[in-house]
């Protein structure tokens, strides 16, 4: 477990550490120190509620898991009201308090997870019924996502609806009673980009990129040009050419290709490796847990940040249709920084209750044989 532990966090410091690296070198050009000095302070924030986290029993949160869920489900209400949410590029989704702003979907990540490893550690020898493993986690599941939907975040909804029904099938739900929803909420979704031309147009540029390389498709297009130019040393950092107004979002949700033009294809592949040793301790962490509150909030917490890793890799690649969403530890973006750290200290505490089981089982089994 110690192996696990270390692993995992020289993984999220080695990631950290690029990610404010290419931060100052994507930025420099326009906003100098600015995002930089912003995302210090939010990294410090996450520090701490790393440590934190970390440091308190896991299982404390078994007793507040409603109260959380609640707190998020406030917020998300909040956000979507006008004067209160801050709304930017069509969407509302934020609280803004001079030059932060804080996403309350994020937290509403973490409600969700607590919530469900709540309900599978409270109701684990029911969750093969339908109604108790289905119907029953769907209505507070359901509730958080159509708020996250309506602001509208379609990229976080469709995350976390994967990340709970994962989730509920770790607790015990069988596959046929999940496939019911889930093709339910594929229909849905696809109702709903008939009536968003937008997204429609989204989905036609990642299909025919090259005829609309010069409109809806150009971000895909730039990343790729900028992947292209890196080749596998890349030009050198702080070289890119794409981050110089080529590239849009190159700060946030694109900040890959910037890693990939400047440091080349073998340090994209090495942050596909560090991404790969969080995900592969973080599940070993998880399946050693002392119980199974622990077990499922810790494979939440794994299949979140797989999750939201495979999404924005296969979009800046052009291997998924455009979403918002950051790359973990890396793009620029506070809050999501901030839960994310806050979400490794909570792996360390279950890692921490699950060595201090192992110890004593290993005590108890040198002991028997004196005894006897």
């Amino acid at each position: 477990m110690k192996v696990a532990t270390t692993t995992l966090l020289l993984c999220v410091a080695g990631l950290l550490a690029l990610g404010m690296v290419m931060l100052y070198s994507s930025s420099m050009a326009d906003k100098g120190t600015h995002l930089l000095l912003l995302q210090i302070i939010w990294a410090a924030t996450g520090l701490v509620g790393l440590l934190c986290a970390g440091s308190m029993d896991y299982r404390l949160l078994r007793k507040f898991a409603w109260v959380i869920y609640g707190a998020a489900f406030i917020l998300l209400v909040l956000v979507l009201i006008p004067h209160i949410g801050t709304r930017i590029n069509g969407a509302r989704r934020w609280f803004s308090f001079g030059h932060i702003s804080f996403q309350p979907s994020e937290l509403g990540k973490i409600a969700l997870i607590v919530m469900v490893a709540w309900y599978g550690d409270r109701y684990q020898r029911q969750m093969t019924c339908w109604k108790r493993g289905v119907v029953y986690p769907s209505i507070f599941i359901g509730l958080m996502l159509c708020l996250i939907f309506k602001e509208p975040d379609r990229g976080t909804t469709i995350l976390m609806a994967a990340v709970t029904g994962m989730m509920l099938l770790v607790a015990g739900v069988q596959w046929k009673f999940i496939a019911i929803p889930t093709i339910s909420g594929m229909g849905l979704l696809a109702l709903s980009l008939c009536f968003d031309p937008m997204r429609i147009r989204r989905i036609f540029a990642w299909l025919y990129l090259d005829e609309h390389k010069l409109d809806i498709g150009y971000q895909a297009y730039q990343a790729r040009l900028a992947f292209g130019a890196g080749g596998w040393w890349g030009l050198g950092l702080g070289n890119s050419r794409e981050k110089l107004g080529f590239l849009p979002e190159h700060n946030t949700d694109f900040i890959l290709p910037i890693v990939g033009e400047e440091l080349g294809l073998v340090a994209t592949l090495l942050v596909v490796t560090a991404f790969l040793l969080v995900v592969i301790c973080g599940a070993y962490i998880s399946f050693r847990a002392s119980d199974t509150f622990g077990m499922l909030l810790g494979s939440g917490i794994t299949f979140l940040i797989a999750l939201q890793t495979f999404i924005n890799i296969g979009v800046v690649t052009s291997v998924l249709p455009n979403k918002g969403l950051a790359l973990p530890f890396i793009s620029y973006g506070g809050s999501n920084l901030l839960m994310m750290l806050t979400c490794v200290g909570l792996l360390v505490s279950i890692a921490r209750r699950a060595r201090v089981t192992e110890t004593a089982s290993a005590l108890s089994l040198d002991a028997a044989p004196q005894m006897s």
